[in-house]
């Protein structure tokens, strides 16, 4: 598979929410605004990325009993750079995300990602391959947040374009489910089409 392949298939083919259907917690969790789903997504793409990379170097070196928990060390290790790195820089995402930057060390995206490509392949086709995928994440996080920040409060990027109260449930964990159905739907439409 060459490169672009590798990176694209998270756009749309292999997307881990749209396709997949990984990831749920966070997604349906975080999409509240469309800065929440960006700010989730990078998060999440870095740590992608970085386990990636350092996994498909030390791939060879790792014994296989100890295989997984190795995976989760080295994603732990990017998940803290990614939290101490929000904590600095954008406080006020950090504390609106709160414990879902921790738990990107058990995202089964990452991890699935370490043990089915990285484990098995070169270093720089893991990391585009944590790239695509973690684009593609962000992406489906972005749309989602954007759609239901639209609905739910008639803004978007916290810019007001709807006078008055949205549709509350479109905020609210319900919303996230109903947004998400229809998201995929749509996007299965498209791609049978």
């Amino acid at each position: 598979m060459n490169q672009l392949q590798n990176f694209t298939k998270g756009f749309v083919r292999e997307n881990p929410i749209l396709m997949l259907v990984l990831g749920c917690c966070p997604t349906l969790a975080t999409t509240t605004s469309a800065v929440n789903g960006l700010g989730m997504g990078i998060a999440t793409a870095f740590v992608l990325v970085g386990s990636n990379t350092v996994v498909a170097m030390l791939a060879n070196l790792i014994p296989d009993k100890v295989r997984i928990p190795s995976f989760i060390i080295i994603i732990a290790s990017f998940v803290t750079v990614v939290d101490l790195l929000m904590k600095a820089y954008v406080p006020d995402l950090y504390e609106t995300l709160g414990i879902f930057i921790p738990l990107i060390v058990v995202n089964c995206i990452v991890l699935g990602r370490a043990e089915a490509f990285a484990s098995k392949n070169t270093v720089l086709s893991s990391a585009i391959d944590g790239l695509g995928m973690g684009l593609g994440f962000t992406m489906a996080l972005g749309i989602l947040g954007a759609f239901r920040e639209i609905l739910g409060s008639g803004s978007v990027f916290n810019y007001r374009f709807i006078q008055g109260d949205g549709i509350l449930v479109f905020i609210l964990a319900p919303g996230a489910f109903i947004a998400l159905g229809y998201f995929i739907a749509l996007v299965n439409r498209v791609k049978n089409k």
